[in-house]
């Protein structure tokens, strides 16, 4: 199966903009003749896997290799690189060139930084005394369209850079890709934000429209998005912090979903072929996938048994039978099934290793406490517990950070103690990384009280006799928690932010609501209560969108509510996902590790 996926069936024209990506990659290796040796950035290699197939590539006379510190080796005269603009990068590149130097190979050099250059990388080429011998271009890829309904800005540290390192370039690079966007498919008229990083992308948004103007709707007939609603991360760290527990979910929990794909042993997957991985992608090109991708996982097992039960009924009855040919015909279409039934009851068993474990299940336990915020002392043993163990760093700050946000902090005394039992246990380098969690507001000492009960009882986070199997609430991605992120979101369609505007102020950072271009007579999301508007049709009948962007990442469970909010009955809305990247509680604490030396 094509590991770039399938857009057909997105609510916009998102293959529209994946072509142009791809012609606008195509057009730089057009232009520079001949054979080229294609140089790229390994962590640029996956999103591009995304939008053009490497056969296509190579059509075009590129041989490929992958940036790293050894020298380039190649036959080839004309090098091209394709870069994040990162420091470390650029001393590879040097390094590389002034290797060729020393050993008297002549060669042309092209630089194409992604999306754009900058000068610090410049500034570097420069003193190396290599700027001149370079071609620099730029490759403005902003956005890659993991699904049909999913995209990514693929900036995997803008969170810890906006508030950590106080750096705000990735917040220009969002308001760029979102203005793009609207150049194609018209000005948004409504923009929601809360956080600061939101607003502020609202605002660059606002300023970006007043220098270089999308045409607004009076020319162009109704936007095909009527809404953005940009959310930071801050604003709800619980969900992230919380385990999955959709299929795709703990699918990225365990092993790991990069760029649309999971890689793992061959052996899991029924393949004989020893020490051997392989790619496995995840992505709606799979049907079976995109049946039981939202669902909760004890659910899809349930879901994988009665579907490998039918088969086997149907075989049976195959041969103890005579069928018609239209019977027979039914039944061979049942097994070109067969490979994605396979793939995902592999995938299944697999997972219940884990899922089954008692460590699992009691961190899940856990997790529901912390969430409930009703038993301190139990909580903090436990972690207390978790530390003397020495059980996984991550999976220990995860657990700390879940706690220290439900209780807005923790008393001195216990934040002094843990702090300390964990540089004695972890050792002192990981100063740097608690300091990163300090700053950015995740692990402190409590200076006030707490008001996340208060939030949790308003917006009904805590769901009592979820069903999982016919799920009447989002709260079922997490078995009983519905994602505070999505519970706003769900507010902001349903009715607007105004009644909740006392929880929002509880919550971190400004919220802004601005109206934009000429449609003070379009109705906002303020007067729509889940009934459709006539004028937030789209002219050929479809659902009016909303996009939804998340800035400092999306877990796949709130992608998953997003979707179940989305296919209620009365839903006047289909909905778009954009985010910085795809997390998981792990990979998103990840980001704020720095060891000292």
């Amino acid at each position: 199966m094509a590991q770039v996926p399938n857009l057909d069936n997105a609510p916009i024209n998102l293959k529209s903009l994946r072509d142009q990506s791809q012609k606008e990659l195509i057009t730089i290796l057009k232009n520079i003749r001949g054979k080229k040796c294609l140089v790229i950035d390994p962590k640029l290699g996956g999103s591009l896997s995304l939008i053009v197939q490497s056969s296509l590539l190579k059509e075009h006379g590129a041989e490929l290799r992958h940036l790293n510190a050894e020298p380039v080796q190649t036959d080839c005269t004309k090098v091209v690189y394709l870069v994040r603009a990162q420091l470390d990068l650029m001393k590879f590149i040097c390094s590389h060139i002034h290797h060729d130097i020393s050993k008297g190979i002549q060669r042309e050099y092209f630089v194409y930084f992604v999306p754009r250059r900058a000068v610090v990388c410049e500034k570097i080429l420069e003193e190396e005394k290599i700027h001149h011998l370079l071609t620099i271009g730029e490759y403005p890829l902003y956005l890659i369209p993991l699904d049909e309904d999913v995209l990514s800005f693929e900036l995997d540290v803008a969170y810890k850079e906006h508030l950590v390192d106080g750096d705000t370039t990735s917040l220009w690079h969002i308001a760029k890709a979102i203005h793009k966007l609207e150049f194609s498919f018209g000005l948004i008229p409504n923009v929601r934000a809360k956080g600061k990083a939101s607003v502020r992308v609202a605002d660059i948004l606002n300023r970006m429209q007043s220098e270089e103007p999308v045409n607004t709707s009076e020319q162009t007939g109704v936007p095909e998005i009527n809404t953005i609603i940009l959310l930071d991360r801050e604003v709800d760290m619980i969900t992230p912090m919380c385990s999955q527990l959709t299929y795709e979910g703990l699918l990225d929990e365990f092993l790991g979903i990069n760029n649309g794909a999971v890689e793992l042993d061959s052996s899991i997957m029924g393949v004989q072929q020893e020490g051997k991985k392989i790619k496995v992608p995840l992505n709606s090109s799979d049907k079976l996938f995109k049946e039981i991708r939202d669902q909760n996982f004890e659910v899809v097992v349930q879901v994988l048994r009665q579907k490998a039960t039918s088969m086997k009924q149907d075989y049976t009855e195959m041969q103890t039978t005579n069928q018609t040919v239209s019977e027979l015909k039914d039944f061979v279409k049942k097994l070109n099934s067969l490979p994605e039934m396979t793939r995902h009851i592999n995938l299944g068993q697999h997972l219940t290793m884990f899922t089954s474990k008692p460590s699992f299940l009691a961190r899940l336990d856990m997790e529901q406490t912390l969430v409930e915020a009703e038993s301190y002392d139990i909580c903090f043993e436990y972690i207390e517990e978790m530390i003397h163990k020495q059980e996984p760093l991550i999976n220990v700050l995860r657990l700390l950070i879940l706690f220290s946000i439900t209780n807005s902090g923790l008393p001195k005394k216990n934040f002094d103690y843990l702090r300390r039992e964990l540089l004695h246990s972890y050792g002192f380098e990981h100063i740097a990384t608690l300091n990163n969690l300090e700053k950015s507001g995740l692990l402190k000492k409590q200076e006030t009280k707490s008001n996340w009960i208060t939030i949790k009882r308003a917006l009904r986070l805590v769901v009592e006799d979820t069903d999982t199997a016919n799920p009447n609430d989002i709260s079922y991605v997490f078995s009983g928690y519905a994602p505070l992120s999505i519970r706003l979101v769900q507010h902001a369609i349903r009715s607007g932010w105004r009644p909740i505007e006392e929880i929002l102020k509880l919550l971190p950072g400004p919220h802004s609501d601005i109206k934009r271009g000429g449609f003070s007579s379009s109705p906002s999301l303020d007067s729509l209560n889940g009934s459709l508007h006539n004028s937030d049709k789209v002219v050929d009948g479809r659902r009016s969108l909303v996009l939804v962007v998340f800035i400092g990442g999306v877990t796949s469970a709130e992608i998953s509510a997003l979707r179940f909010l989305s296919a209620q009955e009365g839903m006047a809305y289909d909905i778009i996902v954009a985010t910085t990247k795809i997390v998981n509680g792990s990979t998103l604490t990840e980001t704020f590790v720095e060891k000292l030396g």
